[in-house]
């Protein structure tokens, strides 16, 4: 997701609300070079769609394929049929008309009409009709009568607009047409076969659903749990070992197996380093207080205290990066969580802090987390952030509300850092360049930092600014205010 820094303070004078050397300015402009917390995932299908999608196609292009061969198949011999059923309704027409008298013949046209639905009328000269060729069916059936009834027949489907199938044909003296309902010989019509192909597209498709849907969920449900293992709850990770399908079971026992291990090696490091660092407090304590006693060159002792305060700040970050993932999320001034940071810092000689952050923001967060996490960035920005000319370390805090989030920004005005080491600075153990000034610590803040935010919901990314210097951006979740 994609938000806009928040940029460096213009210069104007600045007033000491703690002490002189704690400095503070006004309101801080907008930079107008994007610092993404994360890149934006590209736009596309998910794998259950395009899944769904190839199935459905499939499935009704075989569908459509199908019906297109069953009227391939059908309409030749379906035509062949017809015309010999028409063609023996005219012979046998035919034959009783000329071996009958003319008393019989109106009798026999008369029980043709009502028994068999078919009628003889006269051919007259005058008649006028209109060929049954609408369509291939028609053509086929047109062409079928004619061979086998001779080229001297008329087949018609509309005669003196009197719609049908008329057959026209010749006695040895006499012409006539043969009326026949054409519902005897309909075939299925187009409309009988759209709603068939809608039928049978509509169940293609319910089939393809259910399909992509029986695929796609075991992957889903991987997915799920691969992002609750990345979020470092193994617990929610676990995944259904007596599931139907004997390959996807294997897959959820070995990532089952396999988050069980990362949860073992998460808690035995955590215990290791828990562990360390506690122990060498004892023998840190008694050194400093034999230093203290023992050493008579002040200078001496000095810088020996100092050593021994520093390996003591490590033990601090060692103890921090093994804290627990749980945290309780609640309502935090962060206000006032970084005025106590601010306070904090307040006798250091050679830092100036800028803010400009909104009246009564309020986050959902853990107070004593979140303050850790200024007070590291801080701490980063006093050692490895000050500015070249001066030596001062100038930190600009600035945070402003973006919809159901917080923005802020936490940025110094040093040399910055190389754009490839970037995503490095976050790792653990990992010392930044040479150029911002001498790396001291155990090169565990700013991944505190960074896995402290993850808890705590938000978002942290690291960028450096247009007008020098680093700036550490946090996304947090905001709270209702009281």
């Amino acid at each position: 997701m994609t938000w806009p820094l928040l940029a460096a303070p213009a210069e104007t004078p600045l007033i000491t609300p703690y002490q002189t050397r704690l400095e503070m300015t006004g309101p801080a402009p907008l930079e107008t070079a994007p610092a993404p917390l994360e890149e934006r995932p590209k736009m596309g299908l998910s794998l259950f769609w395009r899944t769904f999608f190839m199935l459905a196609l499939l499935l009704t292009g075989s569908v459509v394929a199908w019906l297109q061969t069953f009227r391939t198949l059908e309409f030749e011999p379906r035509a062949a049929q017809t015309a010999q059923q028409i063609a023996s309704i005219v012979n046998l027409s035919r034959a009783a008309l000329v071996h009958s008298d003319a008393i019989a013949r109106v009798s026999l046209i008369k029980t043709l009409a009502e028994q068999e639905g078919v009628q003889i009328v006269p051919r007259l000269p005058a008649d006028i009709y209109e060929l049954f060729t609408n369509d291939n069916v028609e053509i086929g059936i047109t062409n079928e009568v004619l061979a086998r009834l001779g080229l001297g027949t008329i087949v018609a489907g509309k005669v003196n607009n009197t719609p049908g199938l008329w057959v026209g044909f010749k006695t040895d003296k006499d012409t006539y047409w043969l009326l026949i309902n054409r519902a005897r010989f309909q075939m299925v019509d187009g409309r009988t076969w759209l709603i068939w192909l809608i039928t049978a597209a509509a169940f293609s498709i319910a089939g393809a659903a259910v399909i992509a849907g029986l695929v796609n969920r075991p992957l889903r449900q991987l997915s799920f749990a691969a992002s609750r293992v990345r979020e470092g709850d193994f617990d929610a990770s676990r995944l259904d070992e007596r599931a139907a399908t004997s390959e996807v079971r294997e897959v959820n026992i070995g990532f089952n197996r396999m988050a069980q291990q990362l949860a073992k090696i998460e808690q035995d490091r955590a215990v290791m380093l828990a562990g360390i660092s506690h122990d060498l407090r004892t023998p840190l304590a008694r050194l400093r207080l034999e230093t203290e006693l023992s050493v008579a060159d002040i200078d001496a002792r000095e810088h020996m205290a100092s050593d021994i305060a520093q390996l003591d700040a490590i033990i601090d970050k060692f103890l921090d990066y093994a804290r627990p993932d749980h945290v309780d999320l609640r309502t935090v001034s962060l206000n006032q969580v970084i005025e106590s940071c601010i306070y904090a810092v307040g006798d250091e000689v050679n830092m100036r802090i800028n803010v400009d952050i909104e009246k009564d923001l309020r986050v959902l967060a853990d107070e004593v987390e979140l303050r850790r996490v200024i007070s590291n960035l801080l701490e980063n920005a006093r050692r490895y952030g000050k500015t070249p000319t001066s030596g001062i370390a100038v930190v600009d805090i600035a945070a402003k509300q973006r919809g159901d989030w917080v923005l802020l920004k936490v940025r110094d005005h040093g040399m910055g850092v190389a754009p490839d080491s970037l995503a490095n600075l976050t790792k653990p153990f990992y010392r930044g360049d040479a150029a911002r000034t001498a790396a001291t610590g155990a090169g565990l803040g700013l991944s505190i930092v960074e896995k402290t935010i993850q808890r705590l919901g938000g978002a942290f990314s690291l960028a450096n600014t247009n007008s020098g210097g680093l700036a550490a951006h946090i996304k947090l979740q905001r709270a209702a205010k009281l």
